[in-house]
């Protein structure tokens, strides 16, 4: 049977997950939507259509949305509802068939995605190294009859093309220049579903028993109906955040930023009060913008194109993109801190999440200080209700319970003092694990994972030795607020 052909370095980002074979002689291709959850700038979509093509089949999107995953809530929910919505206006029209399904008790959707690939001639769905997804993807491997087929979008890089778990960004810096240039030349489809003359897709191509089962999600809980989300077996206590979720509330963002803010990133990006960030990371986090897409946008703002790279690699966080300062340090966080972060978590998928995993040096330091006393002691619901001596910490804290989101270089200082204030380093770990990821947009992403452990020694060197942190980099509010802008976001939380 003809396959697909697959080549470059988009070859590296397909994985076949379990033995079954492709069934051309049946209904549709599937694509199950995990984590790339968006029509445009998606690889996976790409590889989807691609199998449509070849076996003159029509395509179907299922994106299901669970009511059990770790830390569920209002504010979760939510944003990715807003995304549903997108992907269900976009698609309306479209070339796929689009199958909404929210989950309206714990358990209910056990079962869906193996009666739909009983109908699937291939099914493909996204990779992600963490959080619940990777355990999905290997309990649906093995009860999908026909072949799964896994597609890595989450980077600039294929995770497949890292050779090991680097210790520092200085390491991965260095190896990522070496393979960029070649994977640069491999973007996935902008509109990979705009005019490609699929198979029609009509509507009984899901069967009745299955729509009766498990009937696809009403508009009104897509287009924000309260009552319909308050109905949801979820924790109500975290409500949503004035943050829309969605595509085009993502692509909305990234214009603003590169047209606003780019460049004035390297100087600004630092400074809470400055509002320099792009605030693209709870986008980035539930795929509703691709990295490929934000890199476009900030190259085409740079009038950049890949002959301006440097001629080798130099390890070097500047000069070697030839982009302006602010693009430079934004790429910088893009592609070199946040693959990083995908990368320990690819190489490491048992224990990123441990204490364990920690440098050893780390772990000696921290757990040499572990007994030497603490100037404050808070619980975990202390901190969470931002009820701390620590006017900055709290401001900080309050816009994470407000926004869903709050500044990078606070996020630092928000880990530092909780491993500071906490009875010992496991202590203050699973604290920042439960209070981002249940109050962040952005949590339960490797980027978030890659904080948390930073806070600990992570990706660091040892510093000078003091108390409590032994030789782990150390922060004060004192010290941040002589180097930073604070006090607009002191007046607005504090």
């Amino acid at each position: 049977m003809a396959e697909p052909s697959i080549a470059g370095t988009r070859a590296a980002r397909v994985r076949i997950a379990n033995d079954r074979p492709p069934r051309p002689d049946r209904d549709f291709v599937l694509y199950w939507m995990t984590a790339a959850r968006r029509t445009s700038w998606s690889f996976a979509i790409d590889r989807a259509v691609d199998w449509a093509r070849t076996l003159d089949r029509p395509l179907v999107v299922l994106e299901a949305l669970r009511v059990d995953y770790p830390w569920a809530s209002d504010r979760l929910h939510r944003f990715i509802l807003d995304g549903m919505r997108d992907q269900a206006d976009a698609l309306e029209h479209g070339d796929a068939l689009y199958y909404p399904y929210v989950e309206p008790e714990r358990r209910a959707a056990k079962g869906l995605l193996a009666a739909l690939a009983e109908r699937a001639c291939v099914v493909v769905t996204d990779y992600f190294p963490s959080f619940f997804l990777p355990h999905m993807l290997d309990a649906a491997a093995r009860k999908i009859s026909a072949r799964l087929e896994v597609v890595d979008g989450n980077g600039l890089m294929p995770l497949a093309l890292h050779d090991k778990d680097y210790p520092a960004a200085s390491h991965f810096r260095r190896h990522a220049q070496g393979i960029l240039p070649e994977c640069l030349r491999d973007l996935p489809t902008k509109t990979p579903l705009a005019r490609r003359s699929l198979p029609p897709a009509k509507r009984g191509l899901v069967p009745k028993a299955v729509l009766d089962r498990w009937p696809a999600a009403g508009r009104a809980l897509l287009d924000g109906d309260a009552e319909a989300l308050a109905r949801l077996p979820i924790d109500h206590d975290v409500p949503p955040a004035p943050t829309r979720g969605g595509e085009r509330a993502g692509s909305k963002a990234l214009r603003r930023f590169v047209r606003e803010r780019l460049d004035a990133y390297a100087d600004a990006g630092d400074h809470p009060d400055a509002d320099g960030t792009s605030r693209l990371s709870p986008y980035l986090h539930f795929g509703h913008v691709s990295a490929h897409a934000v890199f476009d946008a900030v190259a085409r703002a740079e009038g950049w194109t890949p002959d301006r790279l440097a001629d080798r690699p130099t390890g070097s966080r500047e000069g070697w993109w030839s982009m302006g300062p602010g693009a430079e340090a934004f790429v910088e966080q893009l592609v070199v801190w946040r693959e990083l972060a995908y990368n320990t978590c690819h190489q490491r998928p048992g224990d990123y999440d441990d204490y364990a995993s920690l440098p050893a040096w780390a772990r000696g330091t921290l757990e040499a200080h572990e007994h030497d006393p603490r100037p404050h002691v808070y619980s975990r619901r202390a901190f969470e209700r931002a009820d701390t001596h620590d006017p900055l910490w709290n401001a900080a804290e309050r816009q994470l319970l407000g926004e869903g989101w709050f500044h990078n270089y606070l996020r630092m200082l928000w880990g530092k003092k909780i491993l500071e204030w906490s009875r010992s380093p496991r202590d203050a770990l699973r604290t920042m694990i439960e209070v981002m990821n249940r109050w962040s947009l952005d949590g339960r992403d490797p980027s978030s994972y890659g904080g948390y452990f930073w806070v600990l020694g992570r990706y660091d060197r040892p510093w000078p030795e003091r108390p409590i942190y032994g030789k782990v980099r150390s922060m004060s509010s004192e010290r941040t607020r002589a180097k930073v802008g604070v006090e607009r976001t002191l007046e607005r939380f504090g």
